[in-house]
């Protein structure tokens, strides 16, 4: 509409406003005093940007292009978007009326109408405008002709700023959508379609804590909870049950309290046609209920009219993370407002053809929903309520003799009543339908190409899609069913590079690393050498079939960094059945609430994952340097005892075979025998996830507590990692810190991995490094060579790019949190698996795999 000049101009938050003006009317200064620099897109800029002249008028239908391309992008993105333009055609406003309704946004007119003479002084000041008054007096008469139309052209809101006293008093007022109650936090109560059923309806409010206001003729009005919690209801309130005036009673006094919240459903919206007088079928129960409200006065009528008229096509609750629509709502048309957004949420997906039973069919949306927010909705009546990517239909079909259900937010705790009769015959019998989705069911869509993942911790994370594709080919023909694979462990940045003449690692570049980051305790932990294992395991096998989907009697996985199993799966149960076991004797299983437990750990011997490593590369290198090298020396030494000066070259080869040696004595001291299980041990440090939880901010101490109550009840399987406490701000404790890690390497130990001793921890720089590891000199021969540790070496290794490896590192940390996170949620795999699969694919950037 039209609106009469004030001083505050509103226009709604996310929307397309066209500034309308003849040149000279200061379009550009007013854009610049309302809106950001990245809000407006100038029709000026875009003819420089194609041809290097603001004012060459020869390139407009060029510059148009790339205004509507870049307004395009911002709209799609749910950002406010300003076109400083003249506008003055209806062509040039058609374009962008379009573009919004292409976006499902609102568009907005803001008008400059001055008076010709101030544009064209204005102009004339101008050095750039070289056109003469003709020019503005053609654009004038060009809006004046046609500001009266603006609101049939399709702008939904049109203000006029007639002066230029107008102009420099008025102020823009960002309005939120109707449908934007991001700060709304809940808890809710989603309650699917009720039709009328008032009776189901009192009773499954009792069973959700509610208690009924009622008024002097015991009719329910209103409702409270103890807890603050407001029911949200997805439409169809009425039609085909026995009580629709009641239902409406309830909830539109509820709502007007502010103690309930409702979208409109299709039925609501054939009502208000009916009440219009407007020509509608009194079908599929409309015809009942026309009959109940004309048993009520008008006013009660006429309030019905109003309420149902006045709602809102959906709602975007709790920061985005929860959308109530009627039929669902795919997350192209979250938050936006149009009337193709409307339709869907009225009516789903449909394709304009009707089944045997008469009904519109509807095209399955939520199968190829992949949205981040949840989906709760109605329309379509199912005989129990599932997931499905995230999306829930609570229509169980009450009015046909089916249930009322409730999802209780954030809980997803379903809670259910029973129809007390059939009510209806249903035209189609709503226990029929298409195949319910496969709950694991995924799509290579979900993972290929370049792929943007969003992360609580650490932002947007970027997939390349060439690494994309090496990571489906290890995805697929060697990783485990991705329901096993819910997490996968970052890699671990090094330590800065020690200055020590002899030395690569030292923990005083760790302490000084985390000290600079404001964290003053850190926790040293032993590193074993042994291989990185990820542990899942269930309390028995009901919980794994129901929780995980496991359909061979499997209990959980125990896997490797890249999802492989370490053992086949009789030995993998075995070492489930222990795990299991241990965890039982430690009672962890109520003390955490659970029945899953995911473990992150070393397990050992390194041998038992890497033995064909250990045979055809460190074995061999190690056999070969050995026997040629000492070869070598015998024969410098018999040419020694000949007179030959070979003293040099000796003094070198015997070194080289020292180094030898030491090299062979640093991977066997990893390396023992097993024979199936025997021998081998687990290594917890860290507790992942249960249940409905993640541990990251869960302080080391704690996570470390409960590895050794493992130890405690299976001293054979488990190994007890071992650890120190350090102060960055205390010398005596950094000293002790260093000597401990002396003490671990001095007989070859490989290390130790220092981390904040909070465990997830936020510095002045962001997000901290999970941990850095602090490697033996011994150790580092089985990365670095035989030799590495001579001078010319060192001083080569010295230059070490840790850049790339530390990013890397804190964006797996970022994916691998994210995982979890989900997973706790319970949301569905493919929303694990993205963040899973992305760490696998980050594996692929080429780093350094030394580091």
């Amino acid at each position: 509409m039209t609106e009469p000049h004030t001083n505050e101009l509103s226009i709604p938050e996310l929307s397309l406003v066209a500034l309308v003006g003849p040149s000279g009317s200061g379009k550009s200064t007013f854009a610049r005093q309302h809106f950001s620099a990245y809000e407006v897109i100038s029709s000026d800029v875009c003819r420089g940007l194609v041809s290097d002249d603001e004012n060459d008028q020869s390139v407009t239908s060029d510059a148009f292009d790339v205004l509507g391309f870049i307004a395009g992008k911002r709209l799609a993105r749910g950002r406010l978007t300003v076109v400083d333009a003249t506008n003055v055609q209806r062509d040039a406003r058609r374009s962008l009326v379009q573009l919004a309704k292409d976006r499902d946004v609102l568009p907005v007119a803001i008008v400059l109408d001055l008076p010709e003479s101030v544009c064209v002084a204005r102009n004339a000041e101008r050095p750039d405008r070289d056109f003469g008054a003709r020019v503005v007096k053609r654009q004038a008469e060009q809006l004046r002709r046609s500001i009266r139309g603006l609101q049939r052209e399709g702008f939904r809101q049109v203000h006029v700023l007639s002066s230029v006293e107008e102009v420099e008093a008025a102020t823009i007022v960002r309005e939120r959508l109707r449908n934007d109650l991001r700060d709304e936090h809940g808890p809710f109560d989603v309650i699917g379609d009720v039709h009328g059923c008032r009776s189901e309806l009192e009773t499954l409010l009792g069973k959700l804590d509610y208690a009924l206001v009622r008024d002097d003729a015991g009719r329910a009005v209103d409702l409270t909870h103890p807890a603050g919690r407001r029911p949200v209801f997805v439409g169809d309130l009425v039609d085909r049950g026995p009580d629709s005036p009641g239902v409406l009673r309830l909830v539109m006094g509820a709502v007007k309290a502010g103690h309930a919240l409702c979208v409109p459903g299709n039925h609501e919206a054939k009502l208000v046609r009916a009440l219009d007088g407007r020509k509608v079928t009194a079908s599929h129960g409309l015809a009942e209920t026309l009959d109940q409200l004309s048993r009520e006065d008008d006013a009660f009528v006429a309030e019905v009219r109003e309420f149902c008229y006045g709602l809102v096509s959906h709602l975007v609750l709790d920061d985005g993370r929860l959308v109530v629509a009627h039929a669902g709502l795919k997350e192209a048309y979250h938050g936006r407002a149009s009337g193709r957004v409307r339709s869907f949420a009225l009516y789903g997906d449909t394709t304009g053809e009707t089944d045997e039973f008469g009904l519109p069919v509807r095209l399955p949306w939520a199968d190829d929903y992949r949205g981040s927010a949840m989906v709760l909705y109605g329309h379509v009546p199912t005989p129990q309520v599932e997931w499905i990517n995230g999306t829930m239909c609570l229509d169980t079909g009450c009015v046909f003799g089916g249930e009322l259900t409730a999802l209780r937010y954030p809980e997803k705790e379903v809670v259910a009543v029973p129809a007390e009769r059939v009510w209806h015959e249903p035209s189609k019998p709503f226990t029929t339908g298409p195949a319910a989705r496969e709950p694991d069911q995924l799509s290579v869509d979900d993972v290929l190409g370049k792929r943007v993942v969003e992360t609580s911790q650490h932002g947007r994370v970027t997939i390349g899609e060439e690494n994309a594709a090496g990571a489906l080919e290890v995805m697929s023909r060697f990783a485990l069913h991705p329901r096993w694979v819910p997490y996968l462990p970052p890699t671990m940045a090094p330590v800065a590079t020690s200055a020590r003449p002899d030395l690569l690692e030292h923990p005083d570049e760790a302490f000084s690393a985390f000290a600079s980051q404001g964290v003053t305790r850190v926790v040293c932990e032993e590193k074993h050498m042994g291989s990185r294992a990820v542990v899942l395991v269930c309390r028995d096998a009901d919980v794994a079939a129901s929780r995980f989907g496991a359909t061979g009697g499997e209990t959980g996985a125990v896997h490797t960094r890249t999802g492989r199993t370490f053992f086949e799966r009789d030995l993998t149960e075995e070492l489930l059945g222990r795990v299991r076991a241990a965890v039982d004797a430690a009672g962890l299983w109520d003390e955490l609430g659970t029945g899953w437990l995911l473990l992150d750990a070393e397990l050992l011997p390194w041998s038992a994952k890497a033995g064909e490593l250990l045979r055809d590369q460190y074995a061999s290198v190690g056999a070969s340097a050995r026997s040629s090298l000492a070869a070598a020396a015998d024969g410098l030494q018999a040419a020694a005892d000949r007179g030959v000066d070979v003293t040099d070259l000796l003094g070198r080869t015997r070194a080289r075979a020292t180094d030898a040696d030491l090299f062979v004595d640093a991977y066997r001291r990893y390396c023992w025998p097993v024979d199936g299980l025997d021998g081998v041990q687990l290594a917890p440090f860290q507790v992942l996830a249960t249940q409905g939880r993640t541990y990251a901010e869960r302080e080391h101490a704690w996570h470390l507590d409960v590895a050794d109550r493992l130890v405690a009840a299976d001293p054979s399987t488990f190994r007890t990692t071992r650890r120190l406490f350090v102060d960055t701000a205390d010398a005596a404790s950094l000293a002790e810190g260093v000597a401990w890690w002396e003490q671990l390497t001095a007989g070859g130990g490989e290390g130790m991995v220092v981390k904040p001793a909070t465990n997830l921890t936020r510095g002045k720089k962001g997000l901290v490094q999970p941990g850095l590891k602090v490697r033996g000199r011994e150790y580092l021969r089985i990365i670095y060579g035989p030799d590495y540790t001579e001078a010319q070496h060192l001083a080569r290794l010295r230059d070490r790019n840790l850049g790339r490896k530390r990013s890397l590192a804190l964006r797996e940390y970022a994916l691998g949190l994210e995982a979890l996170e989900r997973l706790a949620r319970d949301e569905p795999l493919w929303r694990v698996h993205e963040a899973v699969f992305a760490v696998l694919a980050l594996e692929s950037e080429p780093v350094d795999p030394r580091l």
